[in-house]
This record gives structure tokens, C-alpha cells and sequence, in this order.
């Protein structure tokens, strides 16, 4: 072997890039003074495209394939630089790899709420989120207007722009849109789709296109919301006022079951009167074709043959009422308590004089010791006590 065809050999170059980020949309491809060798094979992917740049000048777009850098299939490079040197040496240009495949998944929301005019709630506040998906469509545009000469571009260096494009179309359509909050959600895609329509344009002068624009939620005010959730409870509710009795008798119910509780016990005697005032209600009727005799209830005497029949006697259910509540009572004297004892001894006392209107009483409930006589249900135990005796004559 000569040592041209030695030379020659030791230039031989491969070219290819594989990416395992997921976020890098643009390589360059790393030679020590950027020389590319004259007959190099360079590798492009699915998913890919490969600029080649000489002297700082965009030369040639390489779709997915193999390629010999060579004269024949460089019809651009012709123009720029001669290949017929003996020597075939090597040029200076760069390669840069960029990824055409779609980047997912990526965030897009408002920063702050978009004022719109509703028919139904008028001006209104919305706020909105969602995700988008986007890929390159024009490799030379976009090494042009957006990467330059960044040697490793990823997507985060330009999501935040198209974050921006996103939003400020979203604004100005749904504002235009007309569309009341209430039906939004059911034209969400329709809304992503004018926006990545409304878009595209902008986009593609940066050689980029959105596929995918999703909409994920349209969100109102707190203080909105809270107001359509009561709006909601009333058209479940529907009868209110069968609601309101439905949930009084439930909270009844949960009362009477609580142990050791005092509301649960009245609310069960309000509720066992209740049920006896129906009883008594159904059994009136029964009753009206009776009367009462010395030995029982006997039948009632028959009305005289060519008499019109006697009308039933309308009564009306009388619930009795509920029992008096039985006091017990403490009294005070030269700072001592006595008792407990029942009204009746008190009246006893008041006769032997052991009582007097002066002497401090007290039950439970009463607030604090009292004058006997300023006590309405023992004042009158003084009441029925004859006045003193006359003075003897002389």
C-alpha cells in the first residue's frame, strides 16, 4: 500500500449522531477544527436531518440516509469549494443534527386570569391549562432563526416562547370565541384546534409546527365556582320545603340515637306525643258511634223510624298535654342548706312557720338563690295562709 492510499485511509471519517435525552432538538457534531474529510459517511436517522454548513454558509439539507461526502453528491459544495486536489484534504464545515421527531408532553397554562364577557355571568375571569406537542417541519429555517450556532440546543431554551405564542392566541380566541363558561368544556377540542390553527403561522417562521394542542381545563374564579356549586344543590334539592322537612326529621333521628343526650330525650317525648296524637286521631272516628255507660261503651240508640240520620259529631283531636315538671328545692339559713324537699313540704313548712317569704330558696335551673316570695311557683304557698288574729278586746 502506497502511502498515498495510506493518507487517504487516515482521513476516512463516519458521521452520525444518537440522542438518549429527550429534550435535545439540535447537535452539532464535534471534529477538532471542524474538518471534514473528503469522502466522509455520514449517517442520518429516522427522525432526523442533518445541515451541513461551510464557511458559515448553510450549504445542504440530508434527509434520513447514508451519504459519501464527495463531489458527485454534493452538488451545492461544488460551487463552494474544489475538490480536485491531488491530495483530496480535507474541508472545514460543520454538521448539525437536528431532531425531527415530536417532543410530548409539554406544559402551557395562563399566568394570569383572562377577562371575557359571558352572555349568562357577564365580565368573568378564567384561568386555563394545558399540554402540546411540537417538532421541527423546516430544519434550515430553524437552525437559522432559532439555534445559530449553539453547539447542543434543547427544548426548554424555546418552550417558554412558544408557552407565550400559546397563551396569547388562547386569550385573544376565547374572548372572540363567544362561547358561554358553562358549555367551555364541552368545546374544548374545538377551542384547541382554533388556537393551534391560529398559531401555526407564527410558528412556521421559526420552521416549527404544533401537532397537538390539548386543552385541559377552563377554571372560574373561586368565589364563582362556590356559586354555581349552590346552584347546583338547589336544582338537586328541588322541593325545599320537602327537603327542609326530610332533613329535620333525619337530624331527629341522629339526636335520639346520641346517648345520654338531653335533646335527644325531648325530641323522643315530642316524637312519642306525636305518634300518640295520630293514634288518638285514628281511633275518633271509632269512638263517635259509641257512648259511654255506668258498665262500658254501649252502642247508641237508634235514631225514630222516618228520621233523617243524625250528623257524626265533629271532634277535633286534643293532644294532652305534656306533664309539669316536679321541682325539688333547697333552702338557706344563717348559712346553712337544707332540702332537698318537694313543694308540698314546703307548703307544711310555710304553715309551721319554718318558711317564710324571707328565707332564700333554690332548684336546679334557677339562677342563684332567691326570696321564696319572689319565686312565682312557691309565692303562692304564702297566698292561701289566713292573716294574723285579731287583737284580743279589752
Amino acid at each position: 500500500m502506497g502511502i498515498f492510499d495510506f493518507l487517504k485511509g487516515e482521513f476516512i471519517d463516519v458521521i452520525h449522531w444518537t440522542d438518549d435525552s429527550r429534550d435535545t432538538m439540535v447537535w452539532r457534531f464535534q471534529r477538532e477544527g471542524h474538518e471534514i474529510k473528503y469522502g466522509a459517511k455520514l449517517t442520518v436517522r429516522e427522525g432526523q436531518a442533518a445541515v451541513f454548513v461551510h464557511e458559515g454558509q448553510l450549504a445542504d439539507v440530508f434527509t434520513p440516509g447514508l451519504y459519501m461526502l464527495e463531489t458527485n453528491n454534493m452538488p451545492v459544495m461544488t460551487t463552494l469549494q474544489h475538490w480536485d486536489h491531488g491530495f483530496q484534504s480535507p474541508f472545514k464545515s460543520e454538521i448539525y443534527y437536528v431532531n425531527t421527531t415530536r417532543f410530548n408532553n409539554l406544559k402551557w397554562g395562563t399566568k394570569n386570569p383572562i377577562i371575557c364577557r359571558d352572555p349568562e355571568f357577564g365580565p368573568v375571569r378564567l384561568r386555563a391549562f394545558g399540554s402540546y406537542s411540537v417538532r421541527v417541519a423546516d430544519a434550515a429555517r430553524f437552525l437559522t432563526e432559532i439555534v445559530g450556532t449553539d453547539g447542543e440546543f434543547t427544548m426548554d431554551e424555546i418552550s417558554f416562547q412558544i408557552r407565550n405564542i400559546i397563551v396569547q392566541e388562547f386569550s385573544r380566541a376565547v374572548a372572540g370565541s363567544g362561547i358561554p363558561v358553562l358549555d367551555m368544556a364541552a368545546n374544548t377540542a374545538d377551542l384547541g384546534k382554533l388556537v393551534a390553527a391560529e398559531i401555526a403561522p407564527t410558528l412556521a417562521e421559526y420552521g416549527l409546527m404544533i401537532p397537538e394542542l390539548y386543552i385541559e381545563n377552563i377554571s372560574l374564579p373561586p368565589a364563582v365556582e362556590q356559586a354555581m356549586d349552590k346552584r347546583t344543590q338547589m336544582g338537586i334539592v328541588g322541593d325545599l320545603g320537602r327537603y327542609t322537612q326530610f332533613a329535620a326529621a333525619e337530624a331527629m333521628e341522629a339526636a335520639a340515637k346520641t346517648p345520654n343526650s338531653g335533646m335527644g330525650a325531648g325530641l323522643g317525648m315530642g316524637m312519642g306525643m306525636a305518634m300518640a296524637q295520630q293514634m288518638g286521631a285514628a281511633l275518633q272516628p271509632q269512638a263517635a258511634g259509641q257512648q259511654a255507660g255506668p258498665w262500658g261503651a254501649r252502642p247508641a240508640p237508634a235514631a225514630p223510624a222516618g228520621a233523617a240520620p243524625a250528623a257524626a259529631p265533629q271532634v277535633a283531636p286534643v293532644a294532652p298535654p305534656p306533664p309539669p315538671v316536679e321541682h325539688v328545692w333547697h333552702t338557706a339559713e344563717n348559712g346553712q342548706t337544707s332540702g332537698p324537699f318537694s313543694k308540698a313540704r314546703l307548703g307544711r313548712m310555710a304553715q309551721e312557720g319554718s318558711l317564710s317569704r324571707d328565707t332564700h330558696v333554690w332548684t336546679p335551673g334557677q339562677d342563684g338563690w332567691m326570696r321564696a316570695g319572689d319565686v312565682a311557683e312557691l309565692a303562692q304557698l304564702f297566698t292561701i295562709l289566713p292573716p294574723p288574729p285579731p287583737p284580743s278586746a279589752p
